[in-house]
C-alpha cells in the first residue's frame, strides 16, 4: 500500500523543536532563588519544555490521554494470565470511570479518549467510545505476519485522525498514551527486541503476572516468531506488520501527530514505549518531544528507552499500562512549567546571590 496524504503530510510536518532558546533557558532557571541544578528533573523538564514550545514561560493548560485498546492473536497461545475477554471488558471499565487510569485523570484534570483500534468484541451503546476498529485483534504472529502492510498504516493513521480531531477542537499542550489489550507484552519485548537488538530474554517480563512456565513459553515463542517472520530492525512498517498490534501502531500514529503540532508527548509503560520506538523509527526527529512518564518494572523498557536517549521521570514500581504513569508525569510536567514561569529570580526577589 502507497503512504496515504495523511501519513505523508504528518511526517513532512515534523521538524525538531527550535533550539536557539537553549542557552536563555538555562540562564533562566540557573538564576532563579536556588542553588543551580537543586530542582534536579524538574529543572531539566523545564528546559525540554521550553524547546517545545519555543517559549521562556512554557504553559500547559489542556492535557489530553489517548487510550488504545487491541486484541493480539497471540493471547491465544497462552502467553498471558489473563483471557483475552478481558481487553473489551477493560474498555467498558474505562467507558464508565472505574479503571485506575480514569481516577488519575479526574484527579490531574486530564482529558481522556478511549479508542477501540482492534478488540475482539462488537460495542453497544458504548457512545463515548471512539471507533477505530482495523480488525477484530492481530493475527497470531507465532504463525503468520500479525496484520497485512495496509493494516499496519492504517492502524499509524488511526492514531494521528484521533490525535488530529482532538486538537482542532481544543489545542493539545501535552498528550499522554496508554493502552489495554491481553498479551500486548508479548508484541511489546518481540519489538523491542528487534529494534534494541537485545536477547529476547532481557527484552520480555511477565506481563499480568504469569508463572516460570508461562515465562520461558512466552519467550520461546517470541524467538520462534522474530526468526520465522525475521522483521527489519530500522523499518517500523515491517515491524509491525509481522509482529505489531493494532494498539502499538496507533500510539506510533499519536506520538508523530503530536510532534508534527508540536506537542509535547508523554509514554507510558513498556507498550506505549514499544509505540514511541516505532514512531521514532520512522522519524528520529519526534525524540525531543518525547518523556518517559515512569520506569516499568517490564525489563524491556529500559533498552527501548535507551536507544532513544530518554530517561523515566519517575519509579513507582508500576505495570499496569493503562497511561497511569504518564498521567501521573503530566502532571510533573505541568509543575516544572509552573516552576519556570512564576519561581522568582535572585534579582526580582532581592535576594544575594552566592559570589
Amino acid at each position: 500500500m502507497e503512504k496515504n496524504d495523511l501519513f505523508l503530510k504528518t511526517i513532512n510536518c515534523i521538524k525538531e523543536p527550535d533550539y536557539s532558546i537553549k542557552e536563555e533557558s538555562r540562564h533562566k532557571i540557573d538564576f532563579k532563588t536556588k542553588p543551580v541544578g537543586s530542582l534536579g528533573k524538574l529543572e531539566d523538564l523545564a528546559l525540554q519544555m521550553c524547546l517545545i514550545q519555543n517559549d521562556l514561560n512554557p504553559r500547559i493548560d489542556k492535557k489530553l490521554l489517548l487510550v488504545f485498546a487491541g486484541d493480539h492473536g497471540i493471547a491465544y497461545e497462552g502467553v498471558s494470565a489473563f483471557p483475552s475477554e478481558v481487553t473489551s471488558q477493560m474498555v467498558y471499565n474505562f467507558l464508565n470511570g472505574g479503571a485506575a487510569i480514569n481516577v488519575l485523570c479526574r484527579y490531574y484534570g486530564i482529558d481522556i479518549s478511549v479508542i477501540d483500534i482492534g478488540v475482539n468484541h462488537n460495542f453497544e451503546n458504548a457512545h463515548e467510545l471512539i471507533d477505530k476498529k482495523i480488525r477484530k485483534g492481530t493475527r497470531n504472529f507465532a504463525v503468520e505476519e500479525a496484520m497485512t502492510e495496509d493494516e499496519a498504516l492504517r492502524s499509524i493513521e488511526a492514531g494521528m485522525d484521533v490525535f488530529f480531531n482532538n486538537y482542532n477542537k481544543s489545542k493539545v499542550d501535552i498528550l499522554g498514551l496508554g493502552e489495554m489489550g491481553i498479551a500486548n507484552t508479548t508484541s511489546a519485548s518481540a519489538i523491542i527486541s528487534t529494534v534494541t537488538g537485545i536477547s529476547v530474554e532481557n527484552a520480555t517480563g511477565r506481563g499480568t503476572g504469569i508463572n516460570d512456565d508461562i515465562f520461558k513459553h512466552k519467550i520461546n515463542l517470541i524467538k520462534k516468531a522474530c526468526g520465522i517472520h525475521k522483521p527489519d530492525p530500522k523499518d517500523g512498517i515491517d515491524i509491525l506488520k509481522k509482529i505489531g498490534g493494532y494498539e502499538i501502531a496507533g500510539i506510533a500514529g499519536a506520538v508523530l501527530a503530536a510532534a508534527s503540532k508540536k506537542t509535547a508527548v508523554v509514554l507510558d509503560g513498556v507498550i506505549s514505549t514499544a509505540g514511541g520506538l516505532i514512531a521514532y523509527l520512522i522519524k528520529p526527529e519526534i525524540k525531543d518531544y518525547l518523556f518517559s512518564g515512569h520506569k516499568s518494572v517490564e525489563i524491556g523498557q529500559k533498552s527501548a528507552l535507551d536507544f532513544m536517549g530518554i530517561d523515566a521521570i519517575i519509579d513507582f514500581n508500576m505495570r499496569l499500562g493503562e497511561g497511569t504513569g504518564a498521567a501521573i508525569s503530566m502532571n510533573i510536567i505541568d509543575a516544572a512549567c509552573h516552576i519556570m514561569r512564576e519561581m522568582a529570580s535572585f534579582e526580582e526577589a532581592g535576594v544575594s546571590n552566592k559570589d
